[in-house]
């Protein structure tokens, strides 16, 4: 008689051996170069997440980068830039191109480094040694000369604010040759040689007369430059006044300290700028960004400001699709999920959690597709209530508040299938290191759920957001199952276009080859 525990069922028999261990050490499935380098380029910020060290992750991605050709890793730069609205990893790849592909590098170099933070990334990774050459090297000299050029003596100055290497760093370093006697004398000021006072942009005069008597109007230069100052309220009002978004959204509890908001016309004007949707997109925001920003107001932050907030949020999801069908997500609760989304770094770790996105996520679809189940999950699916009506600021807040227990993702799969529910579309959000399911051999007991419920529900689909940096999988890719890494409001765009089988052949790693350069 033919073996009862090998032959017992038929489940499971079709799916994929597993082939690899994630970092609990339980069976996964490894993701391939291209696949892997794409999850690292959405989710890595290159900092020690719960499982991995930012060297590892380090070590991770340049391994994986010597597997792959240059012109995908090219690809991927502006992708990641483009789509993820990343800094560090495309500029890893933009260092790893100026020793695999100078041609490539050239292409891509104006696309990924769009403004001076991604400039001083990119020189910080190149003179570190990681990519194998501590000196810039001729033609990234020859790009960095050109992204000078084409700014302005204005633009500049306001490029100054960041160090390590800072902007007169830099212009060290690449020893620019300047183009006019305007130039010359910028430079000069830059790097603290002899200038002529009268050939610089007004607005530097401006701030070296503010800085020696700070009286009148203030000059109209990064608010950071004035910080060192002595502000009234006045000045502070005037720099709430023509703050950016981006800078207007982090420091709206400093804007209430100094007394902005007490003048009740310039709170309305903050909060009208806070719901601009044009601003909003132009800041390249991060949903998760308001989600942190709200939960740290003060007590005493105007009304208006507050559900200026939450309408900003409504406006960084809108493009969350309304799918078709019955639709289930379940946001990983877990105790990993708790690690800071982008990494531990000393004096700067961010008070976002992966669990706080996987909460938001799953809080967005559930806004635009009202009879979305919801199942958040740990060891097993954690019974919770959600009003579809509430915002998904409310509802995210709510989510986030679970947590703990080990990871088993397939708990939510396991739960369809004992209640028998049907739906068209499955999304799961989580790190994929799950262990408490954990099987010796054969498929991962998230494949064998998945093959269980699509028994009942032939025509579902089901999609693994990752969203932290880790190689491995808990199902792979097929006609009926994405892996996509990210946390940037484009995940939902992929998500519609893979529910209406709009995506290239395998899926993820074809939206990058799709990539022009």
């Amino acid at each position: 008689m033919a073996n009862k525990q090998l032959f017992s069922s038929a489940v499971g028999k079709l799916s994929l051996a597993t082939d690899a261990l994630n970092h609990e050490g339980a069976p996964a499935y490894k993701l391939g170069p291209q696949e892997a380098l794409a999850q690292y380029a959405m989710t890595g910020c290159l900092n020690s997440t719960f499982y991995a060290s930012g060297h590892d992750q380090l070590q991770a991605v340049i391994e994986q980068a010597k597997q792959v050709s240059p012109k995908f890793i090219a690809q991927l730069a502006v992708y990641s830039r483009e789509k993820g609205y990343m800094k560090d990893l495309p500029a890893l790849f933009c260092a790893l191109l100026s020793v695999k592909d100078s041609q490539l590098l050239e292409k891509v170099f104006f696309q990924v480094v769009d403004n001076a933070k991604m400039l001083r990334n990119f020189v910080q990774i190149m003179r570190s040694g990681a990519v194998g050459r501590k000196s810039l090297g001729s033609l990234p000299k020859k790009l960095i000369i050109k992204w000078l050029a084409e700014r302005t003596e204005e633009a500049l100055f306001s490029d100054i604010i960041g160090d390590t290497p800072s902007l007169a760093d830099i212009v060290k370093m690449v020893h620019p040759k300047p183009a006019n006697s305007k130039r010359e004398a910028f430079y000069g000021y830059l790097l603290g040689k002899s200038f002529r006072a009268e050939l610089l942009p007004p607005i530097v005069g401006d701030f070296e007369t503010y800085k020696k008597k700070p009286t009148g109007a203030l000059p109209a230069v990064p608010f950071q430059l004035l910080t060192s100052l002595e502000l009234g309220p006045r000045q502070w009002k005037d720099i709430a006044r023509r703050a950016s978004w981006q800078m207007t959204r982090m420091n709206l509890n400093t804007f209430a300290r100094h007394g902005v908001f007490a003048d009740k016309k310039l709170a309305q004007l903050v909060a009208k700028r806070l719901r601009d949707q044009g601003k909003i997109k132009q800041a390249r925001a991060f949903p998760y960004q308001l989600l942190v920003t709200f939960r740290a107001l003060g007590s005493d932050m105007p009304r208006p400001i507050c559900e200026a907030l939450q309408d900003a949020m409504e406006i960084a999801v809108s493009n969350v699709p309304a799918f078709s069908g019955q639709v289930v997500v379940c946001p990983d609760v877990s105790g990993s999920m708790s690690s800071p989304l982008t990494g531990y770094r000393r004096g700067a770790t961010t008070a976002v959690r992966a669990i706080d996105v996987a909460a938001l996520m799953a809080a967005a679809v559930m806004r635009k597709n009202p009879s979305a189940i919801v199942l958040p999950f740990e060891e097993t699916v954690v019974p919770f209530k959600l009003n579809s009506r509430d915002s998904v600021m409310t509802n995210a807040d709510k989510l986030a508040t679970i947590g703990g227990g080990g990871t088993n993702c397939s708990a939510p799969l396991a739960w369809l299938n004992a209640k028998n529910i049907r739906a068209d579309f499955v999304i799961l959000v989580s790190d994929n290191q799950s262990w408490i399911d954990a099987r010796r051999e054969g498929a991962t007991q998230t494949m064998r759920e998945w093959q269980k419920f699509k028994l009942c529900n032939p025509q579902a689909k089901l999609a693994c957001i990752d969203i932290q940096p880790y190689a491995t999988a808990q199902c792979y890719n097929g006609n009926d199952i994405f892996n996509v890494g990210g946390f940037s409001d484009q995940v939902f765009e992929v998500l519609e276009r893979f529910v209406a089988n709009t995506l290239s052949p395998g899926h993820f790693v074809g939206l990058i080859e799709n990539v022009e350069i």
